[in-house]
């Protein structure tokens, strides 16, 4: 695939086989907002005529066919419509994976479709599961149900706190001791994976995967942890797990 997004933009993407699906300019149907969508899908046809469908109804869509590439593209997306069969991760690992680091909306759309399979993707972070075959309209009404979720629960907020360390999610903003911190992207994806599971250790790989899309070196975490007690204001922040790797600590 070749990338031709707007909304998915930069050189790793774009490497990485993202695309906007081709076809007619949308049409916005009365009633419904617009979302930018991300389409995971491993069967290139499938994707092509969801694609259609969703953007007839005034949605942009971009898809990718691998697990590793949505790991990274979920960044710059209002939701998530996710098949679980990929050909190189297991579906429940990335939505793990992914609700790890954000709370970008995510629905399975699969095959898999025993009880078994529904509770493991719900406990994997899916906000709500469909299985195939389905009907369109159908899962016009669970995107917009799962919007309107979203819409009421951003109005609330989402906070963490730990000590003296405020972690507003939603503005991805940071103080500690009341003053604020500033960081980059990665570094603020780094915190608050660590802050959302403060008991947890957390292994290299993992960070990897989840903040950087396994697409760095081991080098890059040690880096952004330097620079993040840096600007914590204390080593304590990170705790280093000799061989296993990092958890959040205190000042």
């Amino acid at each position: 695939m070749t990338q031709t997004s707007d909304f998915l933009s930069g050189p790793l993407i774009a490497d990485q086989r993202t695309e906007l699906l081709p076809g007619p300019a949308p049409v916005v149907v009365p009633g419904t907002a617009g979302w930018r969508i991300l389409l995971v899908e491993g069967d290139v046809s499938e994707a092509c005529a969801l694609g259609e469908g969703l953007r007839r109804h005034g949605h942009e869509v971009a898809a990718v066919d691998r697990g590793g590439v949505a790991l990274v593209a979920h960044e710059s997306v209002d939701l998530v419509l996710m098949e679980l069969e990929l050909p190189d991760l297991d579906g429940l690992e990335v939505c793990k994976a992914i609700r790890a680091v954000s709370c970008v909306p995510l629905i399975v759309v699969t095959v898999r479709g025993s009880e078994l399979d529904r509770v493991l993707g719900l406990q994997a972070g899916a906000d709500d599961y469909l299985v195939k075959p389905y009907g369109f309209h159908e899962l016009m009404a669970r995107i917009d149900a799962v919007m309107r979720r979203v819409r009421i629960q951003s109005r609330q907020g989402r906070a963490i706190d730990h000590g003296p360390l405020h972690i507003d999610v939603s503005s991805r903003e940071v103080c500690v001791d009341g003053h604020g911190v500033e960081l980059t992207r990665k570094e603020f994806d780094l915190l608050c994976l660590l802050a959302s599971h403060p008991d947890t250790v957390i292994s290299r790989k993992r960070l990897l995967q989840q903040v950087w899309g396994d697409s760095w070196s081991r080098r890059t975490v040690d880096t952004h942890v330097s620079s993040l007690r840096k600007k914590l204001g204390s080593s304590g922040w990170v705790v280093t797990v000799r061989g296993v790797g990092f958890r959040l600590g205190h000042a």
